[in-house]
C-alpha cells in the first residue's frame, strides 16, 4: 500500500508534465473532525482576542501584540506545528497551515508575529536543532513562555541571505563564539528571548546559524534599535539588532559550521507556504466586508452590490481567494503526505518534515507569489468598492491593503520567488526528477505536425477546461523548452525571460488547483450546488489563460527568431485558443449573486 501511495504522490513540480486525478487533490471540503474543530476555535479566538482591538493594534500596541500571543500560546496554537515530546501538539502539515490561514486575518501585525515566531523563531530548532537544543528551548517556544526571533536580513544583505557580514569569532579554548554585527528588520525583537542568528566564520563560503539567547536584564552585548515606522504591521515589533562581542557557546551552534544558509533557505520554503496561508482568510474577510457594505450603501436609488461595475469585483475578489485557497491546502497535504512516507520509510521527524517540504519548494514559491498579490488586488479593490470611506481609517479596508503590502516583500520578493520557482524546476529536470525534456520535445514534434481538426465532445463538466490546462502546460514547455535550448545554463542571466516563464507556471497551478478541488466536488456534492464554485474555477482559468499568452508572447519575441519565432507563435495560438469561450459576464453574474445572498465569501 505505502509503494503505491509514494507512486500516486507527485513530486514537486511533476504536476506540469502528468496529469492529476481530481480525487488525489486534497481540498478545504476534506478536513477531518479534528481540523474543523481547530479551524472554529483558532477562528473564535481570532474573533475574540485579535477583531476587537484592530484600534490598538493600529495605535501601534506593542504590549498588545505580545498579551495577545501570550493567548496563543495558552491555547496551544504555538504548538500545532512541534512533536510530542517537545511540549507540542504534533499536528500534520495540514493543521499547520490551517492555524495560521484562519488566525492571520485580524491584522497582519498579529500575523507577522504569529509567522515569525511558529516559522523561522521556533522551527530551525526543531527541524536542525540537536536533541539538547530541543529539549532545551522548544518547550518554551511552543508554550509561549519565550518568543523567538530570526536575525537573518542586514543593511547590505537581503535578498542576498548569503552575503552577510556579522562575524562569530571562536575563544581559545574554543568554548564558546563572539558574534559581532548588526541586523535589520527583526520581528519580534522588543519581546523575545531568543534569536536564530546568522554569522560568519572566519572566511567561510557559507554563512552559520546560532540559538542565542537574549534577557533585556543581561542583554550580553545586545542592543535594539527603536521600533521600525513602518507603512502596515504597525504593532508587529520590528527593530535593529547590534551584537558586540555577544558572546554564544560553542553548543549553541545550530547543525554543522557553515550550515546556516541551507537552514535560512529551508526555513523560507516552510515560510512561504505558510505565508500564503496567512493571506488566505485576509481575502475572506476582506470580500465579506465589501460584499456586507455594497449591500448596505446605495447610490441613484440602487444598493451598489446591483451595480455590474461593483459584481465585476465581488466575483474577481472571490474566484481568487477560492483558487488560493484550493492551490495552498493541495501543496500542503502533498506536503504531509511526502513526510508520513518519509517516516514511514525510518527517517526521523527532523528529516522527513525537511525532505517533505523541501520537495515542494516550488509550489511554495508559486504559493507565495500568487497568494500575496490576490490580496494586495482583493484590499485594493474592497477600498474601492467603499468609495471614499475605503480611504478613511475609520473602515477596516486601508489597514487591509496597507498590512497586504508586506506579503510581496518578505519570505524573499516575489520577484526572487518567480526566478526561484523556474530555477528549481529546471534544476530538478537536470537531475532527472522531473522529466521535462521527454514533454517538452514531444509539444516541438507536436508543432512540426498537423494540428487535429476534430471537435471534441466537450459535455463533461470541465473537459474543455482540462484540455485548455493540458495547452497551459505545452505552452510552458514550448517556452521554457525554447529558452533552456538557446541559453543553457546562462537561463539565470535573462531574468526577463525567468519571470515570464514563471507567471506561466504559476497560472497553470493556480487554475488546475481550482479546477480540480471543483470537480472533486461536483462529483459528490452535485454539480448544482457546486455552481458558484464551477463558475469561479472557470473564471479563474479564463484570465489564466489570458496571462499565459501575453507571457508566452513576449517570451518567444524576445528570445526565437524567423521561422523558429513564427511557428512558436502559431503554437501559442493553438494553445490558448478555447473552443468554447465562457460567458465571462454571466460567470461573474452567478459568482456576485450567491456572495450578494450569503453576505460573506461562503465557500
Amino acid at each position: 500500500m505505502e509503494a503505491k501511495k509514494d507512486k500516486d504522490i507527485l513530486r514537486g513540480g511533476q504536476f506540469l508534465v502528468k496529469e492529476t486525478n481530481c480525487e488525489d487533490v486534497f481540498t478545504p471540503e476534506d478536513f477531518s473532525e479534528e481540523q474543523t474543530m481547530m479551524k472554529e476555535s483558532v477562528k473564535e479566538f481570532n474573533d475574540r482576542e485579535i477583531i476587537p482591538h484592530k484600534n490598538r493594534f493600529e495605535a501601534k500596541d506593542f504590549a498588545l501584540t505580545e498579551e495577545v500571543m501570550k493567548k496563543a500560546g495558552d491555547m496551544g496554537f504555538l504548538s500545532v506545528a512541534v512533536p510530542e515530546e517537545y511540549g507540542g501538539m504534533g499536528m500534520g502539515f495540514v493543521s499547520t497551515v490551517l492555524t495560521c490561514d484562519y488566525i492571520s486575518s485580524g491584522t497582519g501585525s498579529f500575523s507577522t508575529a504569529f509567522g515569525a515566531h511558529t516559522g523561522i523563531g521556533t522551527m530551525p530548532i526543531t527541524l536542525y536543532g540537536t536533541e539538547e537544543q530541543k529539549q532545551k528551548y522548544v518547550p518554551k517556544l511552543a508554550s509561549g513562555e519565550w518568543f523567538g526571533a530570526y536575525c537573518l536580513t542586514e543593511p547590505g544583505a537581503g535578498s542576498d541571505a548569503n552575503s552577510g557580514k556579522t562575524t562569530a569569532t571562536l575563544s581559545n579554548d574554543g568554548k564558546s563564539y563572539k558574534i559581532n554585527g548588526q541586523k535589520m528588520w527583526i520581528s519580534n525583537a522588543g519581546f523575545c528571548h531568543l534569536m536564530i542568528v546568522f554569522a560568519r566564520i572566519e572566511d567561510d563560503k557559507n554563512i552559520t546559524g546560532f540559538i542565542v539567547e537574549y534577557d533585556k536584564e543581561n542583554p550580553n552585548g545586545i542592543t535594539l534599535g527603536e521600533e521600525e515606522h513602518k507603512l502596515g504591521i504597525r504593532a508587529s515589533s520590528t527593530r535593529q539588532v547590534f551584537f558586540s562581542d555577544t558572546v554564544v557557546s560553542a553548543e549553541n551552534m545550530l547543525a554543522g559550521r557553515g550550515e546556516g544558509f541551507k537552514i535560512a533557505m529551508n526555513a523560507l520554503n516552510v515560510g512561504r507556504i505558510k505565508l500564503a496561508a496567512a493571506c488566505l482568510d485576509s481575502q475572506r474577510r476582506i470580500l465579506t466586508t465589501a460584499v456586507t457594505y455594497a449591500n448596505e450603501r446605495k447610490q441613484f436609488n440602487t444598493r451598489i452590490s446591483d451595480f455590474g461595475a461593483i459584481k465585476v469585483k465581488l466575483a474577481e475578489m472571490a474566484a481568487s481567494a477560492y483558487a488560493g485557497e484550493s492551490a495552498t491546502y493541495r501543496a500542503s497535504k502533498n506536503i504531509e503526505d511526502r513526510i508520513a512516507l518519509r517516516q514511514a520509510a525510518g527517517n526521523s521527524h527532523q528529516e522527513a518534515e525537511l525532505k517533505g517540504v523541501e520537495e515542494y519548494a516550488i509550489e511554495c514559491s508559486i504559493l507565495k507569489v500568487a497568494v500575496s498579490e490576490d490580496v494586495q488586488n482583493a484590499a485594493d479593490e474592497g477600498i474601492q468598492i467603499f468609495g471614499g470611506m475605503g480611504f478613511s481609517e475609520e473602515t477596516p479596508m486601508e489597514a487591509a491593503w496597507r498590512d497586504a503590502r508586506i506579503a510581496r516583500i518578505y519570505e524573499g520578493t516575489n520577484e526572487i520567488n518567480r526566478m526561484l520557482a523556474v530555477g528549481m524546476l529546471v534544476k530538478k529536470a537536470m537531475k532527472g526528477h522531473v522529466d521535462l525534456l521527454g514533454p517538452a520535445q514531444k509539444v516541438q514534434d507536436e508543432l512540426m505536425g498537423i494540428p487535429s481538426f476534430d471537435t471534441p465532445d466537450y459535455s463533461e463538466l470541465f473537459s474543455e477546461e482540462k484540455e485548455m490546462i493540458k495547452k497551459l502546460k505545452k505552452t510552458f514547455l514550448m517556452v521554457a523548452g525554447g529558452a533552456v535550448q538557446k541559453f543553457g545554463p546562462d537561463l539565470e542571466a535573462h531574468q526577463q525571460l525567468l519571470i515570464a516563464a514563471a507567471d506561466i507556471l504559476i497560472e497553470i497551478y493556480m487554475a488546475e488547483s481550482a479546477i480540480l478541488r471543483t470537480e472533486k466536488n461536483a462529483k459528490r456534492f452535485g454539480e448544482n450546488a457546486q455552481s458558484a464554485q464551477i463558475a469561479m474555477a472557470k473564471l479563474y482559468l479564463y484570465h489564466a489563460v489570458d496571462i499565459v499568452e501575453e507571457k508566452g508572447k513576449e517570451s518567444i519575441i524576445s528570445f526565437a527568431e524567423g521561422d523558429e519565432q513564427r511557428m512558436m507563435l502559431m503554437g501559442l495560438k493553438r494553445f490558448t485558443k478555447y473552443a468554447n469561450y465562457p460567458d465571462i459576464v454571466d460567470l461573474r453574474k452567478e459568482i456576485a449573486e450567491k456572495v450578494k445572498e450569503e453576505e460573506k465569501y461562503c465557500f
